[in-house]
């Protein structure tokens, strides 16, 4: 007959635990430990707690960010999971030494530290600093779009969100007159069928109310009206890869050396267009206070895509005199090693282009494919940097042209005008000194320099630390998890290439 080990639960074991032998030298949570406990100035935060003579003695902050920070370094973001990784995970355990922080103070403690959060950003970069992970002679910037603690579908225009809440009050009354008629047909008897249902609209409309009220439109660069978002108001529409989200844009300042990020910073617009300048300044700032105010981007290089091109940006580069690479969006369009690959995914087009006309010498006119004579009607027009002649059919010739919908781009066009390139104007713009910098070879291979230097760090925080969203709302609160993801980030960084032992 087979034998088993006895087993009874009905016993007591005694595991002794040493909680500083959990934080194992060479592991995440064991740099985390080494450089909050020893290399930040934690007592920003020490004004914001009134318990000197009366109230319970309050959780250190140094215990609470160490907790905070390894759970982001694991994917976790939300204090639930935290609080009870404190009571069953021994590493957690270990860090928070044996105390028990709740949900609530955890979560009170991230949305909180608006203020703090800056500080203890540029502590630890001062830490890299000292560890010569920062060379400071390339910079790149970019940014990633990832979703907010909010619904798209909660977005709309005013007009939008006003239609909504009146289309929503009249299925509500529907709803009423369909449960009275219910009522009636049974007597009287009210079952209470859809009270759940009724309720819900209820509130939904009274929030849009409450938002119209307390909200004016936001205005986009333009000047005209976008979607604002009754929960989150601060986010925006993006367009990514794969479909439109309500999201955030978080941008980081990256030093080539080591991928520390010096400056980080979300924001609530899709395009990059007006990003550069603020992410300038504040790495700017960042790096005086890491060097005393030695030091800014002034001499440097720096590096960002075409979405960062404009007029502002390059002039700030130029200001501040930054030795920027950033592209216009046809800059692969000029680049020889493209052209193979750009006539392989061409697609054709059904529209009459350029080399569908003919040019007249004699007559310094061209001939559309309907036969049809373009005529010269400027000479030395200026578009941008470009000295254009412009070529003219007549509007009775348009007018019944069976090919009218291959030529002309808007339907409501009235003639085809063809704008031929002559040369360039003599003057010296910020774009045109950019689009010499970056056709150029030696312009080329620093610009290439953002792929290795930017990329891997959001190829980190999304796939090894799984940031695939942000779970607060606001600006603030979201630039906070952003700041403390590239805290966890940096202080990785100092574990695997900090020249300097931490203890």
């Amino acid at each position: 007959m087979a034998r088993f080990k006895p087993y009874n639960y009905d016993q007591k074991v005694f595991l002794p635990v040493s909680l500083d032998e959990q934080l194992v030298e060479g592991t995440l949570e064991w740099a985390i430990h080494q450089v909050v406990e020893n290399y930040l100035d934690l007592s920003v935060f020490t004004k914001k707690y009134r318990n000197d003579e009366t109230g319970t003695p309050a959780y250190d902050p140094k215990v609470l960010l160490k907790v905070i920070l390894f759970a982001y370094s694991r994917g976790i973001f939300t204090s639930r999971p935290i609080e009870r990784l404190c009571r069953e995970n021994v590493v957690f355990m270990a860090l928070a030494c044996g105390h028990n922080p709740d949900h609530s103070t955890i979560a009170s403690f991230i949305s909180g530290m608006d203020r703090e959060v800056g500080s203890i950003f540029t502590d630890i970069l001062m830490v890299c600093q000292e560890q010569d992970l920062l060379k400071g002679t390339h910079f790149s910037l970019d940014g990633v779009k990832l979703s907010s603690n909010a619904s798209k579908h909660k977005s709309g225009t005013h007009a939008e969100l006003e239609a909504k809440r009146q289309k929503l009050e009249e299925k509500v009354r529907e709803m009423i007159r369909d449960h009275k008629r219910k009522d009636k047909d049974d007597d009287g008897e009210d079952k209470g069928s859809g009270s759940g249902k009724l309720e819900k609209l209820e509130k939904e409309i009274a929030k849009i109310q409450k938002f119209l009220k307390e909200n004016k439109p936001r205005l986009g660069k333009q000047g005209t009206e976008v979607k604002s978002n009754t929960t989150d108001n601060e986010s925006a529409l993006m367009s990514t890869e794969h479909g439109v989200m309500q999201g955030y844009n978080a941008q980081a300042m990256v030093d080539s050396t080591r991928q520390v990020v010096v400056h980080a910073e979300a924001y609530g617009r899709s395009q990059d267009h007006s990003n550069l300048i603020p992410m300038v300044d504040g790495s700017n700032e960042q790096l005086q206070k890491i060097s005393k105010g030695k030091e800014t981007l002034s001499g440097k290089e720096l590096s960002a895509d075409s979405g960062y091109h404009n007029k502002d940006a390059l002039k700030k580069c130029e200001q501040e005199k930054i030795d920027a690479y950033i592209p216009d969006n046809k800059f692969r369009k000029r680049d020889t090693r493209f052209k193979e690959q750009k006539n392989k995914h061409k697609k054709k087009s059904d529209r009459y282009t350029q080399e569908d006309f003919t040019y007249n010498k004699e007559t310094d006119s061209y001939t559309c494919p309907a036969g049809k004579e373009l005529k010269l009607n400027a000479r030395n027009q200026q578009k941008k940097e470009r000295i254009c002649r412009l070529y003219r059919a007549k509007e009775r010739d348009c007018r019944g042209c069976p090919s009218r919908g291959k030529c002309l781009l808007n339907k409501k066009g009235k003639y085809r005008t063809l704008v031929i390139a002559v040369g360039r104007t003599e003057e010296s713009t910020p774009n045109s000194r950019m689009r010499e910098k970056i056709d150029s070879e030696i312009g080329r291979a620093k610009y290439e320099k953002r792929f290795g230097t930017v990329e891997p760090v959001f190829a980190n925080l999304r796939i090894h630390k799984r940031l695939d969203r942000f779970t607060l709302r606001g600006k603030k609160k979201v630039d906070i998890q952003w700041k403390l993801y590239c805290m966890v980030h940096n202080i990785e960084k100092i574990l695997h290439y900090g020249k300097a032992a931490l203890c």
